[in-house]
């Protein structure tokens, strides 16, 4: 027999919602389980049985925004940090991009649980999500996502002459960071001096510390795209939100 698991994290794993909104949901009644309504927290569910949520829940889900930011340099991801500004204090009604179509109207309101899906190191610039969606997070930056991450990376070799052959190749497949081999990366030049990475995973600084190991140094910084969303031609210090035709 199958093992039965937490109501919240069935939820989570059927892609209704993350295990916080789960809870939520299942105090103020709008869960079933086989058609009954479970209110009880913690409770347990068989991978067979068909888990169901009320409209009102659909409701107050439909209501959450996703914003996108053309991050500056000096802008921190998350919590303010070491009297770094966090990105969050970006979104306001004027600096909302002013060809962003979405049909939402800015409200302060929409400032709350409005989380990063993915980090952006205060150095970097371009594309941060932040979500009050708890699917879109769980997709982002859950423990098995495979959506890819685009960077436009400008360098400068620390050696004389250019990065041999072997080394971009190591850049691509083969590098160790904190003990654990690197998922395979997609690492092409652009021009002379920039390079375009695209990763399925983000450890901290994992560019920075992946040109290091190859005698590169960073000099700029720039996330274009994550999975089918793209910066395109958002301005710096700018925001828009997700459209509804977007899918990362």
């Amino acid at each position: 027999m199958s093992e039965p698991l937490r109501l919240s994290k069935r939820m989570s794993e059927l892609g209704l919602c993350s295990r916080r909104e789960a809870d939520a949901w299942i105090e103020r009644g709008w869960v079933r389980v086989d058609g009954v309504v479970v209110s009880t927290l913690g409770s347990k569910v068989l991978p067979h049985q068909k888990v169901t949520v009320e409209r009102q829940a659909s409701a107050e889900q439909s209501k959450r925004v996703t914003i996108l930011i053309n991050k500056p340099m000096g802008y921190v991801s998350g919590q303010a940090e070491d009297g770094y500004t966090p990105a969050v204090a970006l979104v306001k009604a004027e600096t909302r991009w002013k060809e962003d179509a979405a049909p939402e109207k800015f409200h302060p309101t929409q400032l709350r649980s409005l989380v990063p899906a993915g980090r952006l190191d205060i150095d970097s610039v371009g594309l941060l999500v932040l979500t009050q969606d708890g699917r879109i997070a769980k997709h982002l930056i859950g423990a098995d996502t495979s959506v890819e991450k685009e960077y436009l990376v400008r360098v400068e070799h620390t050696k004389p002459g250019k990065l041999p052959d072997s080394q971009l190749k190591r850049l691509n497949h083969g590098l160790i960071l904190d003990g654990k081999p690197l998922l395979p990366a997609r690492v092409k030049w652009q021009n002379e001096d920039q390079l375009s990475f695209i990763l399925r995973e983000g450890k901290k600084r994992q560019i920075r510390r992946m040109c290091d190991m190859v005698g590169l140094k960073v000099l700029g910084l720039k996330r274009v795209r994550i999975g089918n969303v793209t910066l395109g031609d958002l301005p710096t210090g700018e925001w828009r939100y997700l459209r509804a035709d977007e899918r990362f």
